[in-house]
């Protein structure tokens, strides 16, 4: 069978990581792959047979990829038995059957996220994927129901969970033993749903009643500016080693961040699966989270610790509870929970379901 793949995607966030991740298994089965995207960042897959490069820089969800995409790409794709995109986004002029991955439907669910004319765009693209889209993957459950609910039923929504990358996997017992060092850590952005600002609240209220804890926030303090700089001033209200920036960086420095944090805090109101409690568990952390649906669906078996979603005196209490106590211990997973998410399965799912 001859599958084409959109790769546009492949150096973005946890679009990029699930895509980048499934490929090699891709790679494995007997099928015959076109990548769609930039060559450059795809010679990764030259050394594979079943494989060959469209190159295509449009931007996904642009005008020229929805109503003015090239004849000469189109007809490449068409001549594959179907078309799957990791993520909503269908290029226009496609007569093959497409497949895509919905990782969560946050922005009708959230409408203050967006704008009105954002808000009726992404729903534009949202419907459009409903309507063209002869099966949709998701990470959970959770994110199934509201698919669903939005889509009304015109499609199968299968699970393919989200996963961790191997290099987790693969720095486990290197670092099960890392000393673990005096500051909480986050990762995310300062969008609403990302409860930054719960966890700000809560930590300055730590602070005040002798918690000596650094918040280690990974990422450009730039990226955090907000119209009002309201995020800012309440950083700068603090001494000048209360709250840190990582800046950019790497894959590796990001495991020793997750290795030697004393606590990771995730206090989403809004995920689709929510990869960073797994990352940090993997790695020997502590992971306090909020009590959203899909954390109590995901992290269910696993020895996290949920808060209040929004309440920051109940995470205030839980977060100190946690690193003053000297009973608690690093987690440490079993070979189920170690491989209870995989790309390998996710992978699989999604081949299954493509025959």
């Amino acid at each position: 069978m001859k599958i084409a793949v959109d790769c546009r995607h492949i150096d973005s966030s946890g679009i990029g990581v699930y895509i980048r991740e499934c490929l090699p298994f891709f790679f494995k089965s007997a099928n015959f792959f076109l990548l769609l995207g930039d060559t450059e960042k795809l010679k990764f897959s030259a050394k594979h047979t079943n494989t060959e490069i469209i190159h295509c820089t449009i931007k996904p969800f642009s005008l020229r990829e929805t109503f003015a995409f090239p004849q000469s790409i189109q007809k490449k794709i068409n001549s594959a038995d179907l078309f799957y995109s990791p993520y909503f986004n269908v290029p226009g002029g496609i007569t093959v059957p497409v497949y895509t991955t919905i990782h969560d439907i946050i922005f009708p669910d959230m409408p203050h996220l967006s704008s009105r004319l954002g808000l009726a765009a992404r729903m534009f693209f949202y419907r459009r994927c409903f309507r063209r889209s002869k099966k949709i993957f998701t990470v959970s459950e959770f994110s199934k129901s509201r698919i669903e609910y939005y889509s009304k039923g015109k499609c199968p929504v299968i699970v393919t969970h989200s996963a961790l990358q191997a290099h987790f996997l693969a720095h486990r017992v290197s670092t099960a033993r890392m000393e673990k060092k005096g500051f909480i850590l986050f990762i995310g952005n300062i969008k609403k749903h990302k409860g930054l600002d719960c966890l700000l609240e809560a930590f300055l209220i730590a602070r005040a009643e002798g918690l000596p804890h650094q918040l280690v926030i990974v990422g450009n303090r730039e990226n955090f500016r907000t119209s009002d700089n309201s995020f800012l001033q309440k950083i700068e209200s603090l001494d000048s080693n209360a709250v840190t920036f990582t800046g950019f960086i790497s894959d590796a420095e990001l495991t020793e961040y997750l290795s030697s944090a004393a606590l990771l805090v995730q206090p989403s109101l809004y995920e689709g699966f929510g990869l960073p409690p797994l990352e940090a568990m993997v790695l020997g952390t502590q992971a306090l989270i909020s009590d959203i649906p899909v954390f109590r669906e995901i992290y269910s078996d696993f020895p996290v610790e949920f808060f209040r979603a929004g309440d920051i005196q109940n995470l205030k209490d839980k977060m100190m509870e946690l690193l003053f106590d000297k009973k608690t211990s690093s987690p440490v997973l079993s070979d189920e929970l170690l491989y209870k998410y995989t790309f390998e399965k996710t992978s699989g799912i999604i081949l299954k379901e493509l025959q």
